[in-house]
């Protein structure tokens, strides 16, 4: 893995956090929640800049975030604490949080991606590879017919398997002919020469990014219900390590590759945080749906430790999936 790569996953990590803590920051700040900071990263402060009340810092590890408000986790006699506020209010800051990964989601995915006759990627030691066609190569005729889209180039291979066909390519400013005989390596697949294309926008539908949106989510959520009820192997399950994997696979290919993970992370992180667990922000919105009911409050030192242990219980739980992840990925081979 690259070291720019590893930036690319850094700041993937920052854009889904940071996306999901202005959300709980944005609605605070409108209802009069003192923020006492907004932090991008976990540990050690590198920097920070206190405006008006808010600190606003940036911390060593790109893996999470958070949004301090006064009266969150310890009870608090200040006007702008967050325990002072009405309960819808306070629901609504909490909830804020997850929708903007979900609405971030919907725009990603609202963008009509569409393949161009382009080629982004030559898979070594295919017939393509073997022909002398490289990334970058734009497809412009096979056996003399004009093509016009991906599935026409597919079409055109797939319909020849085992038989040359004559490709022209353009190269920069060059036309070049190669031969490329295509090979069956699956049935499913049909014929094949080892290319993919490069994507392109092509578009935008929000109806589209909103259908999709609903799509993933229901996928998601039955796997965490058959992870829950053991119908799912937690080998399955990927921490920051493995996803850190993923974001280098998908820059590999290219930006709207890494920018379609972008949505399905953002979403994940949505979807998760809206679970209820304490420490999650769904585990805080059952507290507060428990006082809607109880038309009281719960002791806010007895909810705080509540979310504490949560807490102490997912940091248990990420290390076991990180554990499983460097195993799962052969970054430490000692491990095995």
């Amino acid at each position: 893995m690259s070291f720019g790569n590893i930036i690319i996953s850094a700041l993937v990590f920052v854009a889904i956090v940071m996306i999901h803590e202005f959300g709980h920051f944005i609605v605070a700040k409108l209802s009069g929640i003192r923020v006492e900071e907004f932090a991008i990263g976990m540990g050690p402060k590198i920097a920070g800049k206190k405006k008006g009340e808010t600190l606003y810092s940036l911390r060593a590890i790109p893996i999470g975030g958070y949004c301090k408000l006064t009266g969150e986790d310890e009870a608090s006699s200040d006007i702008k604490a967050f325990n002072n506020k009405p309960l819808l209010t306070r629901m609504a800051v909490i909830f804020c949080g997850p929708l903007m990964n979900f609405i971030l989601a919907v725009l990603i995915f609202s963008l009509i991606i569409s393949q161009s006759t382009t080629i982004n990627e030559v898979i070594v030691n295919k017939p393509a590879y073997d022909a002398g066609i490289q990334k970058g190569d734009r497809i412009v005729e096979i056996n003399g017919k004009k093509v016009e889209d991906w599935d026409s180039i597919k079409k055109a291979i797939s319909s020849n398997p085992n038989i040359p066909i004559n490709i022209t390519l353009q190269r920069n400013n060059e036309i070049k002919n190669v031969i490329v005989t295509p090979i069956v390596e699956n049935e499913t697949d049909g014929a094949v020469i080892g290319i993919t294309p490069t994507l392109k926008i092509s578009g935008l539908s929000i109806k589209n990014g909103l259908s999709t949106t609903i799509e993933v989510s229901k996928a998601m959520l039955d796997f965490l219900v058959k992870l829950f009820t053991g119908r799912a192997s937690t080998d399955e399950v990927s921490g920051p390590i493995g996803i850190v994997v993923f974001i280098n696979e998908a820059a590999k290919v290219g930006f709207l590759y890494l920018l379609n993970l972008t949505a399905f992370l953002s979403l994940n992180l949505g979807i998760v945080n809206l679970l209820p667990i304490p420490a999650l922000d769904g585990g805080r919105l059952l507290f507060l749906f428990i006082e809607l009911i109880r038309r009281k409050p719960i002791d806010i030192e007895k909810e705080g430790f509540i979310n504490f242990i949560g807490f102490v219980a997912l940091m248990v739980i990420a290390v076991i999936i990180a554990y499983k992840d460097l195993i799962k990925f052969n970054i430490l081979n000692f491990f095995r």
